[in-house]
């Protein structure tokens, strides 16, 4: 018995003296998602109390971020970290001491965050419609910014009318960093139009308020864009403090309000209408406009002037005469009178919105006055005052023909103008025939003379008193042409023997404007028969009234000019005087003086009337200048000539030099006219020819009225325009048009989009950009959403219309093509190819490396980043699960490459792996980014790796030589090999014999001995048996050396030794064991000792 013990010892000890395997003290570690790849994440560290060498490994579905080195531990980052998708990872970490099985465990990363992200504006795009706000509407903001009223994300703040420091919207921009790196803060970087001058008329909160901070002013600006930047407050980034950013456009489209004044269209406005014209005579209409272009309120017109004779329509602003109108009657032949134009509706301010204008109305003159006498001396005159019929005056008998009459003050006048002021004057009555009157033509007024004509009439003697009438005829007033007077002239009584002039009339002349003191005539002398004392003559002129011009020397007879600034033809031409001759008895003889005035050319023409004229483009222009010259008629110095004087518009138009009449030169365009108003001014000068030259000038004004005579016309010949699938309300792009008409009502432009395939799709919106120039903003109507993938074409050919609101006719438009592209917005999902989800077989053991198979995605969107995702991995031996023995032998590469991972692929242990797998679009913008889920299987194929493995038996075989006849079975070995097939077949060998004998000495033998191998359920039976007959003398043990060697080449052999013991047939022995296994097991320590 103490032998079998000693037998067993040594198995004991093997089973209590094992080495101890190593572990892991670690379960979590911290990893920067910008760690740059190939740097180190961590440190894998096992500990082995034995000091055995140790090998690292790691495997899950998530140690495919990592790679790490078997013998140092050390684990590398193999593909880029993102926290924000995954900040958690678990992996499978395992260590091998190479003496006990592999130890894993559970370890858990904790992807660190860094600032990799910068904010995203959501709920793009921004726009808003908000009132315009005039300056004045904003009181004087006091100590900083008020408090905003609050807003939703994303949201404008409608108001009727908006205040100083309201929230107009609100943005909302998304970090998914995590501390200061997800604060975001706002500001506006760009205010477009003109940054610079409309940067400060908002500012924006902390919260993403964007507030208003200024006036807003619908004519100036419609429509602004803000650039608002989200920036978030710093965070570590590969080792730097990094500032993340981003910008957006928030559009703020402005409403017009009713805070203008209207305004008055083609100021100046002037006319003219005859005096006593019919009532209800149309003088001019005068139009006005709400400059509020977005309001257009109707408008009502009105005279403010109290007590004139005219009156507007207060719609359609035409004035009319409502009284009678006398131009002699009235202050100033041109009446001033006011028109206030009201909008209908009050402005934003409660108040009344209106503009005035001064009319000027010139009434025009009618030959409608007959010519009356006055009694006076030019210039001194009233002519307010009641006209006069009876007149007295004197003049001495037998007076020379043509001798004036006394004491007479006649004046006549007729308050006409120009032409209409021309009459005629003539003598009647019993004494009509002796007297003559001067002058016989008056235009306006004039002194009136009666001269002598019969001096034999004359006569003291026949009569004391004559009477004769003057009569003035307006031969242009044929109803009520004449006026009268009576003059009543008293006869002088004369001496009989009166000195005498050799001539009873001297015809003189003078210049006029003579300097005092010229002598006009210094050899008229009178002769006296008398003798003596009564024969000296004395001279004067007569009557009194001459002395103020001319004056006599009384001894010579001399005539001289007494105040040469009198002499002034153009007053009165000619002067009638007697030169008288009187004796010293107070005898007299006469002469007459005719002494003409001589023109002297001090007289510039002058221009009547005023010329306002106003025409609609399209037409002629013709007019008269008319003008007078009051220097001598039928001379140079009264002949006039007209001309143009250079000017912007001196050659638009003609003039003729002789009659005054001006042309243009063809049909006025109000578009030629720089002038907002219209008006064209041309100068005509209008001289004469005398010496110097005289001339005076006038401006003719004409006011061309615009006529929409002027189709729109797009800059662009056509346009093109892309726009993403998918964004309704966005905009597209914008078209531009011009309408050359020079007003605003003519000018202004609507666009539309013509009827035609696609065009549902879009809305177009008018703007007005500057005068008679406007935009179109093309959008994607809200309410559609296109859809890339389902297009026929990708692009949508549209018309767009430019028409003229103020048209008269169909015609009046334009059109241009625009062709608007769709772009493709990745909206698709992936999809895995099925013809690369094929089996996939891969030899064990590391026999099959590198790229083992290739995975293909497609997706519809044209703009797409397919990466593939390993989402599980399943393990199979045979029709059961393996567990997770093979979560490390693959890799899915991002690309589609499926790559060995592992040198220590068994067969033995899994047979199937299978991979679920997903493709993912990294560009995706919108909609599912991932494919659905597919899997993949692996087969792994067997490869002889595997030697039979010799199963422990606990039998002792015995043999009793006597009785062993060949074939018997003496002893039994089992054994099994991991291998399939023909790799996993066993075919058992006898190696060797010896018979240790019991003295010790060894003999070998050959043949002594065979085994017959027998297959069994997942192993493999060797029997031995006797070969040839035992020698029954020898005694001890036989040593059988049994091989298992599997049937593929390169074959694996295992080997054992049995031990039969030899007996003879008298021998019995029953083997017994005294000790338990766990007695022994509980005493091995003193066992080892």
């Amino acid at each position: 018995m103490a032998w079998r013990s000693l037998v067993l010892l040594p198995f004991l000890l093997a089973a209590v003296s094992g080495n101890t395997a190593p572990f892991f003290n670690m379960t979590v570690v911290y990893v920067p998602e910008d760690l740059d790849l190939g740097q180190q994440a961590f440190q894998l560290t096992a500990f082995d109390i034995d000091g055995d060498p140790l090998t690292y490994s790691i495997s899950g579905p998530e140690a495919f971020y990592f790679s790490v080195d078997a013998q140092t531990g050390s684990v590398t980052l193999r593909n880029s970290l993102d926290r924000e998708l995954q900040a958690r990872l678990t992996i499978t970490i395992g260590v091998s001491d190479g003496m006990n099985d592999a130890v894993s465990r559970k370890l858990t990363i904790i992807v660190e965050d860094r600032n990799d992200n910068a904010p995203v504006f959501q709920h793009l795009p921004y726009e808003t419609s908000i009132p315009e706000v005039p300056s004045w509407d904003f009181p004087a903001p006091v100590g900083g910014r008020a408090g905003a009223l609050g807003g939703s994300c994303g949201m404008g703040v409608p108001a009727a009318n908006m205040e100083l420091n309201s929230i107009i919207y609100t943005v909302f921009a998304n970090d998914s960093d995590t501390g200061n790196a997800s604060k975001v803060r706002y500001s506006i970087e760009e205010v477009i139009p003109d940054s610079t001058k409309n940067r400060w008329l908002f500012y924006i909160l902390p919260n993403g308020n964007v507030v208003l901070n200024g006036s807003l002013d619908y004519a100036k600006n419609t429509f602004y864009q803000l650039k608002i930047v989200a920036k978030d407050s710093g965070g570590m980034l590969h080792n730097m403090l990094t500032f993340q950013q981003s910008s957006t456009y928030l559009s703020v489209a402005i409403r017009d309000l009713p805070n203008l004044d209207p305004w008055f269209l083609n100021e100046p406005y002037s006319g003219s209408v005859p005096e006593n014209c019919a009532l209800g005579t149309t003088v001019l209409t005068v139009t006005a406009m709400d400059r509020d272009t977005g309001v257009n309120d109707e408008i009502s017109y009105s005279i403010t002037n109290a007590n004139v004779p005219f009156a507007i329509s207060a719609t359609t602003g035409t004035i009319t005469v409502t009284g009678p109108l006398d131009r002699e009657q009235l202050p100033s032949e041109e009446v001033l009178l006011e028109v206030v134009a009201r909008e209908k509706n009050l402005d934003i301010h409660g108040m009344v919105a209106q503009a005035s204008t001064l009319v000027t109305v010139m009434v025009t003159d009618v030959n409608d006055n007959k010519p009356q006498f006055y009694h006076c001396s030019l210039p001194s005159c009233n002519f307010s005052t009641s006209a006069q019929n009876n007149f007295r005056g004197s003049i001495i008998e037998h007076s020379s023909s043509r001798l004036p009459v006394s004491n007479l003050n006649i004046v006549a006048h007729d308050p006409d103008k120009s032409i209409n002021s021309n009459y005629e004057l003539y003598l009647q009555g019993p004494n009509a025939s002796a007297f003559t009157v001067s002058p016989s033509k008056i235009v306006g007024t004039g002194e009136v003379q009666l001269l002598v004509q019969d001096p034999s009439s004359v006569d003291y003697e026949i009569s004391h008193v004559m009477v004769v009438q003057i009569i003035a005829n307006d031969t242009g007033n044929p109803t009520d042409c004449c006026s009268m007077a009576t003059v009543t002239i008293d006869l002088i009584d004369s001496n009989d023997h009166n000195p005498e002039f050799p001539q009873s009339t001297y015809n003189l002349s003078v210049m006029e404007n003579s300097p005092a003191g010229t002598v006009i005539s210094s050899n008229i002398t009178a002769y006296d028969p008398d003798s003596g004392v009564l024969g000296q003559i004395t001279y004067q002129l007569l009557p009194e009234s001459i002395h103020k011009t001319f004056t006599v020397n009384t001894t010579t007879g001399a005539v001289l000019v007494q105040n040469g600034s009198l002499l002034d033809r153009e007053t009165r031409s000619i002067y009638y005087a007697n030169l008288q001759a009187k004796d010293s008895g107070n005898l007299a003889g006469t002469t007459v003086l005719e002494i003409t005035v001589l023109d002297d050319n001090d007289m510039a023409p002058i221009i009547t009337g005023s010329y306002f004229i106003s025409v609609e483009e399209g037409q002629n222009v013709r007019t008269q200048i008319q003008a007078i010259d009051n220097d001598e008629p039928g001379n140079r110095n009264s002949k006039l000539g007209f001309k143009i004087l250079p000017g912007p518009f001196s050659d638009n138009f003609t003039i003729d030099v002789t009659t005054g009449e001006m042309h243009s030169n063809e049909p006025l365009d109000r578009e030629t006219l720089e002038d907002e108003r219209g008006q064209m001014v041309v100068t005509v000068e209008v001289y004469d020819h005398g010496v110097p030259q005289l001339n005076t000038s006038v401006n003719v004004t004409i006011t061309v009225g615009d006529v929409n005579d002027n189709s729109p016309m797009f800059l662009n010949q056509s346009y093109e325009f892309s726009v993403f699938e998918d964004s309704p309300g966005s905009l597209v792009g914008e078209v531009e048009a011009t309408d050359a008409d020079q007003t605003e009502i003519n000018s202004r432009i609507s666009f539309l989009i013509q009827r035609g395939n696609g065009s549902s799709n879009f809305l177009i919106r008018s703007s007005r950009l500057g005068p008679g120039h406007y935009g179109g903003q093309l959008s994607v109507d809200p309410d559609m959403s296109l859809d890339y993938d389902t297009l026929q074409q990708k692009f949508f050919s549209l018309v767009v219309l430019a028409e003229n609101t103020a048209a008269d006719n169909v015609g009046d438009k334009a059109n241009v093509s625009v062709v608007v592209h769709i772009l493709d917005l990745n909206d698709e999902p992936p999809t895995i190819v099925p013809t690369s989800l094929q089996d996939v077989y891969v030899s064990e053991n590391g026999t099959q490396q590198g790229l083992v198979h290739m995975l293909a995605a497609s997706d519809s969107d044209t703009n797409h980043s397919l990466v593939f995702e390993e989402l599980a991995v399943a393990c199979f031996k045979g029709a059961s699960g393996a567990g997770e023995v093979c979560w490390d032998w693959f890799m899915l590469a991002p690309n589609g490459s499926v790559v060995v991972n592992s040198l220590d692929i068994d067969y033995e242990l899994c047979d199937r792996v299978v991979l679920t797998l997903r493709a993912e679009d990294l560009y995706t913008e919108k909609g599912n980014r991932y494919s659905q889920n597919e899997t993949l299987r692996i087969f792994i194929t067997d490869v002889n790796d595997n030697k039979p493995l010799l199963l422990p038996t606990l039998e002792t075989f015995v043999i009793v030589p006597e009785i062993s006849p060949v074939d018997l079975q003496v002893a039994t070995v089992k054994a099994t090999d991991a291998d399939s097939g023909p790799r996993g077949t066993i075919t058992f060998f006898i190696v060797s014999v010896v018979l240790v004998e019991d003295n010790g000495v060894s003999r070998p033998f050959e043949n002594l001995f065979k085994v017959v191998t027998t297959p069994e359920q997942d192993s493999y039976v060797g029997s031995v048996q006797v070969a040839s007959n035992l020698d029954g003398s020898l005694k001890g043990q036989y040593q059988v050396m049994v091989e298992a060697r599997d049937g593929e080449a390169p074959a694996h052999t295992a080997q054992t030794v049995l031990n039969i013991f030899t007996v003879d047939q008298s021998y019995r022995v029953r083997l017994q064991f005294v000790t338990t296994v766990d007695e022994v097991q509980s005493n091995s320590e003193n066992i080892k000792v």
